[in-house]
């Protein structure tokens, strides 16, 4: 093979119409979803401490932010709720005028085209934060089953888009598919959180979404970050299950991960730009020690190098932006 001086690489990289032109990875606002924090109350549009620039939003607040991702291109939102009160099963959770399920309908009614995806878990709504019912302190995986059954039917009956299971319990895309079929509901589709780990890096999430465990922690469903081959094999379960888009969580961490996934799977695949990963960029970029645009355009363009086809990310509106301006 002939090399230097015949062969020169940078030959394509002497300006930006060269260097996008041969481009091999694009990022476009349509790969975005963008996640909300949906609060009881009115007029409410609280920053959050720990997630600067995103807000927990009354139900009154959501035409206007609908309107806002419209201009920017963005096709859909990631819905997360905080009820009103809290108990042992989680109740408001699959109640058919809970938070997430009146959401739901605020922002089909202000934006019809809006594609309106839903959180399925327990863990906002509990009073102890896991992800399932408890047996002597433990999440007891089949009977969970049935409740979160009830919670996604309900957000399809309210007219969410996607439904998106992210709660871990063994059998729950297969549980939540039997549900929508039996209600009706079987074009509904399935985005499943297939390979979620039990990561450090949903610190300030769990602030925003009150979810935080009351005591233990969730590394009894959650995966182990350090196995990779595992997270093969929730995927082609969740997939024999029924699971239309199949996710790994967290992404910037496991870039390797959504890389493995993608080889193995034809199906959509998303993966979810962690609070954790917006954070660390964002306060790095506040004390001046990185820049903060470059950093964040280039850690969703190495996500979907790696093989996403939607990422969920809380840098959605200002990616928007700036990807107007290239």
């Amino acid at each position: 093979m002939p090399g230097f001086p015949l062969v020169r690489p940078r030959r394509l990289r002497k300006s930006d119409n060269l260097r996008r032109l041969v481009r091999e990875t694009s990022l476009e606002t349509q790969d975005l979803i963008y996640p909300l924090f949906v609060v009881h109350g009115q007029r409410v549009r609280d920053e959050i401490p720990s997630m600067p620039g995103n807000y927990h939003l009354s139900l009154d607040m959501l035409p206007a932010e609908a309107d806002e991702l419209s201009s920017l291109g963005i096709p859909a939102v990631l819905l997360f709720g905080l009820p009103a009160s809290k108990d042992e099963r989680g109740s408001e959770a699959y109640d058919d005028h809970g938070i997430v399920q009146e959401a739901v309908r605020a922002l089909k009614r202000a934006a019809p085209d809006l594609l309106v995806v839903t959180d399925v878990c327990l863990c906002e709504y509990t009073s102890h934060g896991h992800c399932g019912l408890l047996e002597r302190n433990e999440v007891d995986n089949d009977p969970t089953l049935d409740l979160l059954a009830r919670t996604a039917v309900s957000h399809a009956a309210a007219g969410a888009d996607i439904i998106a299971p992210s709660d871990m319990m063994d059998g729950r895309v297969a549980a939540i598919r039997r549900a929508l079929d039996e209600q009706g509901f079987s074009s509904v589709p399935i985005m499943s959180y297939a390979a979620k780990y039990a990561s450090a890096f949903y610190g300030p999430f769990r602030v925003a979404a009150d979810s935080a465990p009351q005591f233990g922690d969730r590394r009894g469903y959650q995966m182990d970050p350090a196995n990779a081959r595992e997270a093969l094999r929730e995927v082609g379960l969740d997939i024999e299950e029924g699971a239309d888009i199949v996710m790994v969580k967290p992404a910037l961490a496991y870039l390797d991960i959504i890389a493995r996934v993608r080889d193995r799977v034809d199906l959509p695949l998303a993966a979810y730009n962690v609070s954790g990963e917006f954070s660390m960029v964002h306060a790095a970029a506040q004390q001046g020690w990185i820049d903060g645009q470059r950093a964040t355009m280039e850690i969703l363009t190495a996500i979907k190098r790696a093989g996403a086809d939607i990422i969920i990310t809380y840098h959605a509106k200002q990616a928007a932006r700036w990807l107007r301006q290239i």
